[in-house]
Parts: structure tokens; C-alpha cells; sequence
């Protein structure tokens, strides 16, 4: 069996990358996206705080004062944004994988409280309209900008599997080259949605959304399952 090729649109984590050299695939990482942090002001903050993504947590904690904010319960979507919260001393209320998820607790159970949500430029409107919709208190501020870095991969190049973990990295990716039988790993729905609409199958999506998650799925899929009796 050839050893297998594998394109991150993303740079990984030195444990990350680990595990594709312990499994001794072939591995090219590249940023297909850039993320710019914004300076803002603290000074209308309601009384929760939404999280949408890591991003938006490292930006808030590069402003100045941004401590002072630790003592308001949070509502954030992913597992890993919530330990990023956690570790920094937030306190999750509530976390759930994906933003329709967190829009629709929102929305059915803590309706009477007020939001201030920490969001990107290119964040999708599911959650902030669903506020709007239900007449919750909210406002928004855009903590981070995510750019395209589109970056034309080498005709010589052949890939078994590509990594995507955003739609926009699926958008960027797509500008300068095509997906031909490649598998595609996407981090959750939103991301292989983008594919869906370029008529682009071969997508697989881990029952969790994280990077971690991602790279089991192609460990397992391109490992040959052992023989019964051996």
C-alpha cells in the first residue's frame, strides 16, 4: 500500500501533526485563511456572553480589562472553546457543537436574559437572527476578521484526503483549485455544506467537532481493518 497523502487547509498543532507521522501518512499543512483581531471597547456588556468560536476568546483576552468579564456566565458553541473559556477562568453555562444548537436553547429556556455576543466578520447569521426573531436582548460586537489567503496547490501534488475546518477555508481553497476524488474530512456541517453546495461529495464529518476528532476519522479510514481470527 502507497503511503498516503494528506492536505491540512489549516496548520496544526505539534501533537496534531504527530499522529499523521506515527501513522506514517505523508502531510502537507497550509493556511488557506488568516484570522485579524480587532480592538473594541468593554463598556456594553450585557449581562451572558456568547462565544461562537476559540477565535473570538483570544481576541476578548487581548483587550484591556477583559478579566473583569469572567464573572458573567457564558454560553459558547464547541467543546474546545468551552476549555478554552474554562481554563481562562469563565464559567460555561451552557455549550452545545454547533451555533442552531445554542440558538435554539437559547431561544426555549433562557429567553429573558440579555446577550452580548463576541462574533468574526464572516460568522453565518443563524444564531444572531434566531436572537433577533425570538426578541431577545442582544448586541453584537466583531472581535476578529477572518481573510481568505487562497494558495494554488502544485499540479504535481496528489491527495488522498483533504482536511477543511471552516466554510471560508472551503471558499478559499476552492478559488485556486478543484476537488477531484479526493476525500473530504470536515470538521462539522456547516463546513461540508459549503462543499455540498459545489456538488462535492466524498465528505465525512466526525460525531464531534473538533480538529482532534478530524484526524481520527482519517486515521480510521485509511486504516485496513484487521482480519477476523488474526
Amino acid at each position: 500500500m502507497s503511503q498516503i497523502s494528506i492536505l491540512s487547509t489549516k496548520t496544526l498543532s505539534d501533537e496534531q501533526r504527530q499522529v499523521f507521522l506515527d501513522a506514517d501518512f505523508d502531510l502537507l499543512e497550509q493556511d488557506f485563511i488568516e484570522i485579524k483581531n480587532n480592538l473594541f471597547d468593554l463598556d456594553k456588556i450585557n449581562t451572558n456572553l456568547i462565544f461562537s468560536s476559540q477565535n473570538a476568546v483570544i481576541s476578548l483576552m487581548e483587550q484591556n480589562g477583559w478579566e473583569a468579564l469572567k464573572t458573567k456566565p457564558v454560553f459558547c458553541v464547541g467543546i474546545k472553546t468551552k476549555e478554552l473559556l474554562e481554563a481562562n477562568g469563565f464559567t460555561v453555562d451552557v455549550y452545545l457543537d454547533y451555533a442552531s444548537e445554542l440558538a435554539e436553547i437559547i431561544t426555549l429556556i433562557y429567553n429573558q436574559e440579555s446577550y452580548t455576543f463576541f462574533s468574526g466578520n464572516l460568522r453565518k447569521e443563524t444564531l444572531p437572527q434566531a436572537l433577533k426573531d425570538a426578541g431577545i436582548t442582544f448586541n453584537e460586537i466583531e472581535v476578529y476578521q477572518t481573510t481568505l489567503a487562497p494558495f494554488k496547490i502544485s499540479d504535481q501534488e496528489n491527495f488522498d484526503g483533504i482536511l477543511f475546518f471552516s466554510p471560508s477555508a472551503v471558499e478559499s481553497y476552492l478559488s485556486n483549485n478543484k476537488i477531484k476524488k479526493e476525500f473530504c474530512f470536515c470538521i462539522g456541517s456547516t463546513t461540508a455544506a459549503a462543499l455540498e453546495e459545489k456538488k462535492i461529495k466524498n465528505i465525512i464529518i466526525p460525531e464531534v467537532p473538533t480538529i482532534e476528532e478530524v484526524i481520527l476519522e482519517v486515521i480510521q479510514h485509511y486504516t485496513p481493518m484487521p482480519e477476523e481470527g488474526n
